[in-house]
C-alpha cells in the first residue's frame, strides 16, 4: 500500500449506531497520528444507540462528535477518500456498496449485534462491552501493522486473518 502519513478507514455497520461506531472511537484513539477513522450505515438509525454513548463515556472518550450517518456521505464528491473500508456486520457486508474513490482495500469483521441483545440491563450493557474488547482486539493488532510495506493483497489476508480474531 501506498506510504501516506494518514490512513483513512471507514467502518461499515447497516444501523450505525453501535459497532460501526466503537470501532470508529477505538481506532481514532489507538491510531491517533496514523489513522483517521468514519463511520457510517447502509440504513442508519440517525441516532447512536444509547448504551453505545454510555460505554464510549465510561471508557474516557469524548461523544460530543458521535453521529449515526450514511455511508452516502462518503461516497459524495469532496468526501476523505478512503484507504480502507472494513464492514462490522454480516448484513452491511452482504449489500451492494456505493462507489469508493481510490479503490480502497476492503474487508469483513464481523461482530455480533449488541443491540439486538434481549434481556435485562446488566445483560445488555455486557454485550456493549463485548463488542467493544472485540473490536479492541482487532484494532490494537490492526494499529501494529506497517501499511507501507504490504502489498493490497498481503494486506488484504492480513486483514482477513484479524477479522478472525475472536476477541
Amino acid at each position: 500500500m501506498e506510504r501516506k502519513n494518514i490512513y483513512n478507514v471507514l467502518f461499515l455497520c447497516t444501523g450505525n449506531s453501535a459497532r460501526s461506531i466503537l470501532a470508529e472511537a477505538i481506532l481514532n484513539r489507538l491510531g491517533e497520528g496514523r489513522f483517521r477513522a468514519y463511520s457510517a450505515g447502509s440504513h442508519p438509525k440517525g441516532e447512536v444507540h444509547p448504551l453505545t454513548v454510555d460505554l464510549l463515556r465510561d471508557l474516557g472518550y469524548t461523544t460530543r462528535e458521535v453521529r449515526s450517518k450514511s455511508w452516502d456521505e462518503f461516497s459524495k464528491p469532496g468526501a476523505p477518500e478512503m484507504d480502507l473500508v472494513i464492514t462490522v456486520c454480516d448484513n452491511a457486508a452482504g449489500e451492494a456498496c456505493p462507489f469508493w474513490a481510490g479503490r480502497p482495500v476492503k474487508a469483513h469483521w464481523g461482530v455480533p449485534d449488541p443491540v439486538a441483545t434481549e434481556g435485562d440491563e446488566e445483560t445488555r450493557r455486557e454485550a456493549f462491552q463485548a463488542a467493544y474488547r472485540r473490536l479492541e482486539v482487532r484494532l490494537r493488532r490492526f494499529a501494529e501493522l506497517d501499511l507501507a510495506t504490504k502489498s493490497t493483497t498481503n494486506l488484504q489476508m492480513e486483514l482477513e486473518r484479524i477479522g478472525k480474531i475472536p476477541g
